[in-house]
Protein backbone atom coordinates (compact mmCIF):
# COMPACT_ATOMS: atom_id res chain seq x y z
CA UNK A 1 0.00 0.00 0.00
CA UNK A 2 1.41 3.21 -0.94
CA UNK A 3 1.43 6.07 1.69
CA UNK A 4 -0.08 9.43 -0.07
CA UNK A 5 1.07 12.89 2.04
CA UNK A 6 -1.69 15.07 3.53
CA UNK A 7 0.18 18.42 4.08
CA UNK A 8 -1.70 20.20 7.10
CA UNK A 9 -1.67 24.36 7.86
CA UNK A 10 -3.08 25.95 11.07
CA UNK A 11 -4.22 29.10 11.09
CA UNK A 12 -6.27 30.99 14.06
CA UNK A 13 -9.55 29.43 12.84
CA UNK A 14 -8.98 26.02 11.52
CA UNK A 15 -7.08 23.52 9.79
CA UNK A 16 -6.42 23.18 6.08
CA UNK A 17 -4.86 20.42 3.81
CA UNK A 18 -3.94 20.07 0.01
CA UNK A 19 -1.86 16.94 -1.66
CA UNK A 20 0.88 17.52 -3.75
CA UNK A 21 -0.08 14.64 -5.83
CA UNK A 22 -3.66 15.24 -6.19
CA UNK A 23 -3.24 19.00 -7.36
CA UNK A 24 -6.41 21.57 -6.34
CA UNK A 25 -7.58 18.92 -4.23
CA UNK A 26 -7.99 21.32 -0.74
CA UNK A 27 -10.17 21.21 2.61
CA UNK A 28 -10.59 22.49 5.51
CA UNK A 29 -12.17 21.29 8.98
CA UNK A 30 -12.54 23.33 12.69
CA UNK A 31 -10.58 20.63 14.34
CA UNK A 32 -7.68 18.18 12.75
CA UNK A 33 -10.80 15.13 13.07
CA UNK A 34 -12.65 17.25 10.99
CA UNK A 35 -9.95 18.23 8.22
CA UNK A 36 -9.36 14.44 8.24
CA UNK A 37 -12.99 13.36 7.18
CA UNK A 38 -13.37 16.33 5.16
CA UNK A 39 -10.21 15.82 3.10
CA UNK A 40 -10.91 11.96 2.35
CA UNK A 41 -14.20 12.86 1.18
CA UNK A 42 -12.56 15.55 -0.91
CA UNK A 43 -9.88 12.81 -2.06
CA UNK A 44 -13.21 10.85 -3.48
CA UNK A 45 -15.11 13.70 -5.49
CA UNK A 46 -11.70 15.08 -6.58
CA UNK A 47 -10.92 11.37 -8.08
CA UNK A 48 -14.67 10.91 -9.05
CA UNK A 49 -14.26 13.86 -11.10
CA UNK A 50 -10.99 13.62 -12.72
CA UNK A 51 -11.61 10.29 -14.44
CA UNK A 52 -15.08 11.05 -15.77
CA UNK A 53 -13.77 14.41 -17.51
CA UNK A 54 -10.32 12.26 -18.27
CA UNK A 55 -7.75 13.87 -16.64
CA UNK A 56 -4.58 12.56 -15.15
CA UNK A 57 -4.32 10.95 -12.15
CA UNK A 58 -0.63 10.33 -10.18
CA UNK A 59 -1.11 5.80 -10.38
CA UNK A 60 -1.00 5.64 -6.67
CA UNK A 61 -4.46 6.69 -6.28
CA UNK A 62 -5.06 3.30 -8.87
CA UNK A 63 -4.80 1.13 -6.10
CA UNK A 64 -5.39 1.17 -2.04
CA UNK A 65 -3.21 3.82 -0.51
CA UNK A 66 -2.71 4.93 2.86
CA UNK A 67 -3.05 8.92 3.89
CA UNK A 68 -0.16 10.28 6.13
CA UNK A 69 -0.78 14.05 7.47
CA UNK A 70 2.50 16.07 7.60
CA UNK A 71 2.06 19.17 9.68
CA UNK A 72 4.75 21.92 9.34
CA UNK A 73 6.42 22.67 12.33
CA UNK A 74 4.56 25.18 13.49
CA UNK A 75 1.45 23.92 12.76
CA UNK A 76 2.82 20.84 14.68
CA UNK A 77 3.56 22.51 18.02
CA UNK A 78 0.57 25.12 17.69
CA UNK A 79 -1.91 21.38 17.78
CA UNK A 80 -0.20 20.03 20.91
CA UNK A 81 -0.07 23.02 22.91
CA UNK A 82 -2.60 22.29 25.06
CA UNK A 83 -1.43 18.96 25.41
CA UNK A 84 2.50 19.23 26.28
CA UNK A 85 4.19 22.41 27.46
CA UNK A 86 7.39 23.83 26.24
CA UNK A 87 8.87 22.41 29.48
CA UNK A 88 8.16 18.88 28.50
CA UNK A 89 9.02 19.17 24.73
CA UNK A 90 12.16 20.85 26.09
CA UNK A 91 12.82 17.91 28.02
CA UNK A 92 12.14 15.45 25.07
CA UNK A 93 13.36 17.48 22.40
CA UNK A 94 16.72 18.77 23.66
CA UNK A 95 15.61 22.16 22.33
CA UNK A 96 15.26 25.62 24.54
CA UNK A 97 12.00 26.38 25.81
CA UNK A 98 12.04 30.01 24.38
CA UNK A 99 13.28 28.83 20.57
CA UNK A 100 10.18 26.14 20.69
CA UNK A 101 8.00 29.16 21.47
CA UNK A 102 9.64 30.81 18.81
CA UNK A 103 9.02 27.96 16.04
CA UNK A 104 5.39 28.00 17.44
CA UNK A 105 4.40 31.63 16.81
CA UNK A 106 6.19 30.90 13.15
CA UNK A 107 8.67 34.27 14.91
CA UNK A 108 11.72 31.55 13.50
CA UNK A 109 11.68 28.48 11.30
CA UNK A 110 13.61 25.52 12.45
CA UNK A 111 16.34 24.12 10.60
CA UNK A 112 16.31 20.73 9.41
CA UNK A 113 18.13 19.00 12.35
CA UNK A 114 15.78 20.74 14.60
CA UNK A 115 12.67 19.26 12.79
CA UNK A 116 14.21 16.39 13.06
CA UNK A 117 14.65 16.31 16.85
CA UNK A 118 10.93 17.63 17.22
CA UNK A 119 9.73 15.19 14.88
CA UNK A 120 11.85 11.97 16.43
CA UNK A 121 10.53 13.39 19.94
CA UNK A 122 7.29 12.85 19.07
CA UNK A 123 7.70 9.70 16.86
CA UNK A 124 9.43 8.19 20.11
CA UNK A 125 6.52 8.85 22.43
CA UNK A 126 3.84 7.65 20.10
CA UNK A 127 5.95 4.21 19.44
CA UNK A 128 5.85 4.18 23.60
CA UNK A 129 2.21 5.09 23.90
CA UNK A 130 1.34 2.10 21.43
CA UNK A 131 3.46 -0.55 23.71
CA UNK A 132 1.83 0.71 27.03
CA UNK A 133 -1.54 -1.31 28.19
CA UNK A 134 -3.58 -0.03 31.40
Amino acid sequence: MEKVVVSVELSENNYSAYLDQLPGCVSTGKTFEELKKNIQEAIVFHLDTSREFNDEISPVFDADFELVYKFDTTSLLQHYRGIFTNSALERITGINQRQLQRYATGESKPRAAQVEKIANAFHSIGRELLIVEL
